[in-house]
Formats: structure tokens, sequence, C-alpha cells
């Protein structure tokens, strides 16, 4: 039995007995895991302050700032932020319908938020906005499918959505695949990239999200989820010019969470984010 520092006790006499070089060498990978961590996330959270720190709804960080971001979450990993395959958010929870998700946050200002959503095979996040972020989304661990869609704006005046005679407003598929650790971290805008979105989990999988800004209902940032319909829904609604008629969607307002969605939120056991 271990009592402290690198020494244990004979259990044959009670006497104290120097470690294995063994158990020291992996004692000593442990710290220096434990170190690489603190500093992982320490980076992620000073990084974010400055590519952010001029931020606001609608405001694009620089490409340069984007790339810088996007660089330093190409090379997070599982254990930098305390998450195995073996995490207990990923177990089968035995219920009725879509599994429960599970949320970690690590932190969040006015200014942009950090947060992990952990989901078991079969759950889902379904299709729902960014408004006025910018979001890095980086796939931790496992494999998910990721569909997104940008709205399509009417030619004659590019503020104005296009519209079905229902309501449903014209979009066009930006992505639709599956996406399997390590990925490339992806990143949406507030009109472009992809900013509608829905998640599948095609194996237990968890993907770290940084918004900037973050979600507020106080200043007009709501969350929003929406029903998908197919373009031929509604015939003779929008002419398009280009592109085929497969790759646009309708999407109309659901107007609350969808009430089979669960999302429970957890306390995050990775290195804990120091601020000056």
């Amino acid at each position: 039995m271990r009592v402290g520092g690198n020494l244990v006790a004979d259990d044959r006499d009670g006497k104290v007995k120097s470690a294995p070089e063994k158990s020291k060498g992996l004692s000593r990978k442990r710290k220096r895991r434990k170190k690489k961590a603190v500093r992982a996330v320490q980076r992620l959270f000073e990084t974010c302050k400055q590519v952010f720190a001029e931020g606001g709804p609608g405001v694009i960080p620089s490409p340069e700032n984007v790339d810088r971001l996007r660089s330093l979450l190409d090379t997070l990993k599982p254990d930098d932020v305390g998450l195995s395959p073996n995490s207990p958010y990923f177990q089968n929870f035995g219920i009725d319908g879509p599994p429960p998700v599970t949320y970690l946050h690590l932190y969040d200002c006015p200014n942009f938020s950090i947060g992990i959503f952990c989901l078991p095979q079969a759950a889902a996040i379904p299709l729902h906005n960014h408004p006025s972020m910018t979001v890095f989304s980086k796939i931790l661990l496992g494999s998910m499918h990721i569909k997104s869609y940008d709205w399509v704006n009417d030619p004659q005046s590019s503020n104005v959505k296009i519209k079905s005679s229902s309501g449903a407003c014209l979009a066009k598929v930006n992505t639709d695949a599956v996406f399997t650790a390590p990925h490339r971290t992806s990143v949406l805008y507030p009109t472009t990239g992809g900013n509608l979105h829905c998640f599948t989990a095609v194996t237990s999988c968890a993907v770290l999200d940084v918004l900037g800004p973050p979600y507020s209902d106080d200043e007009g940032r709501t969350c929003m989820y929406y029903k998908e319909y197919a373009f031929s829904s509604f015939p003779g609604d929008a002419t398009l010019a280009l592109g085929k008629n497969e790759e646009h969607a309708w999407l109309e307002e659901s107007g609350s969470k969808p009430h089979d969605l669960v999302v429970r939120r957890a306390e995050y056991r990775g290195p804990r984010i120091l601020e000056p």
C-alpha cells in the first residue's frame, strides 16, 4: 500500500522500502502528462482571451487569429481535458429514446465560452443555430455525423431570407459527412461556414466548442431549433439558378427545445483554468 512520496510498506515485516524503479518511472510520466494537460487548457484560455478581446455579436476574428486558435485546438487531446473512451458520460444509460448528452463547462465570460459535449452512441444534438457567433468545434474522440446549413438570401436583397408559403426559410447544405477524431477543427461564422448544424454520435464521442460571443437571451442570442423539410416539400416557392435541389432544404423554427433532447450538466474534472 502506498503511504506517500516514493515509499511503500513491506507487507511481510511492516518496514518501509523504496518503490520499484518502474513505479517511479510511471509516476514521473503521470506528472509530465498532468503538467502538459494543465498547460494545454491554460494556453487555450489565454489564446481565446486574446482572439476574442475585441469581439462582439457578429464580429469575426481576423484570419490570423482564426488560424491561431484553430491550430491550437487541433493539438488538443482527450486526456488534456480529463476525458477517455471509458468516461462515464459515454455509458449506455438503458433508457427509451435518444441517450442524454452531457455538458462539461470549462469557462465563460461576455466575450467567449468553452465547453465540451459528450454524446453516447446514437445520441444527437438537433439542428440549431449560433446567432451572430463564431464557433470553433474540435472533435476530441469518437466519430460523429455533422450536417450543417447556411441560409440562402434573396438575390435582390442580401439581408432577406427566401421563404416558403408556410414561412420556412431556404438553406443550403454546407456539410453532410462523418468525422472521426483526430480531425481538423471546424469553424463556423455568423452567416457562413454552416451556422446551423446538428450532431449525431456514430460512436461515443466528444466535441469541444468555443463560442464567441456565447449565447445570451438578454442580448438576443437565443439558441433556436429547426425542423427540416426537403426542398420538394414546397414546390414552386423558389427557383434555384445554381446547384441541385438536393443541396437545399427548408428550415422552420420549432419554437422550443425538442422534448426528447436531454442535456445533463456534469462537473468538469480536467485541469482548471486559472485567471489572473
